[in-house]
């Protein structure tokens, strides 16, 4: 058998509905790694936002903004910024449709307008503030995804216009942008060719929309009880809901842990 890797969703996945993470979850991914295998986060969320799971559970490989920065022990293996043309054209149509943005680079993220209703509801239901504001932020840094805070109904017009970006949706207000090869089974391309790991020893978790193409890619994707439809649809296997130890029961089921 060649060299195991994991991949894990955050939200929904690794923590709980309260956001924490379940003490069978914290074990399990620990086993894991003190039998070889690499455990790796795939999350849309920025860098800086995961420091504090990383350190709880003591990894250092990570696959970040739904794909487009890959980091293994600790060196980036993978970058794919958005275009200056791509995102000063988005700058300018969202503006003209009043629809607020958040550019998230590797260290921080600034928003483009204060104490925005949508962005104050979508950030919360992941325990971060509202951004502080840059109009500007994205001329200065390298942004890797934007957050742009429409209804789903709205963004197929973004879809329609911005055929080289793509629109990924995590909440009624709120749609990830990214480059239009932008996913997380793209970062994982990327991660196991850099690592030299066989398709056949891939495993990835996950219950969202954006874990869709990753759940699929895999040699073995896990859907969890508590996942959208359609990514139990491709999954290889449906475990149990996060907060009834779905993690740890799928890896048992997968001998991947005793």
């Amino acid at each position: 058998m060649g060299q195991k890797i994991v991949f894990l969703d955050i939200d929904g996945t690794i923590l709980d509905h309260d956001k924490q993470i379940p003490p069978a979850s914290k074990a399990a991914i620990a086993e894991l790694q003190e039998s070889g295998i690499i455990v790796s986060i795939a999350t849309g969320r920025a860098p800086f936002m995961i420091q504090d799971i990383l350190k709880e559970l003591n990894l250092n490989t990570y696959i970040s903004f739904n794909g487009q920065y890959a980091v293994h022990n600790g060196e980036v293996i993978y970058q794919n910024p958005i275009s200056d043309k791509l995102l000063s054209e988005l700058t300018n149509y969202s503006v003209k449709k009043g629809h607020p943005l958040v550019y998230q680079s590797v260290d921080d993220m600034r928003s483009s307008v204060s104490d925005h209703p949508h962005i104050i509801e979508s950030m919360g239901s992941l325990k971060l503030d509202h951004p502080l504001v840059d109009t500007e932020y994205y001329q200065d840094n390298p942004i890797y995804q934007v957050l742009v805070f429409n209804e789903a109904e709205e963004q197929f017009q973004y879809e329609a216009d911005f055929p080289d970006l793509r629109f990924v949706r995590w909440h009624p207000f709120s749609c990830d942008v990214l480059p239009g090869i932008g996913s997380k089974a793209n970062g994982i391309k990327e991660c196991i060719e850099a690592l030299n790991i066989d398709w056949e020893d891939t495993y990835a978790f996950g219950d969202g929309l954006n874990d869709l193409e990753m759940i699929d890619a895999v040699h073995t994707g896990v859907a969890m009880g508590n996942g959208v439809q359609e990514v139990k649809d491709v999954a290889s296997l449906v475990t149990d809901d996060v907060d009834q130890d779905g993690l740890s029961k799928a890896m048992r089921k997968l001998s991947l842990i005793k």
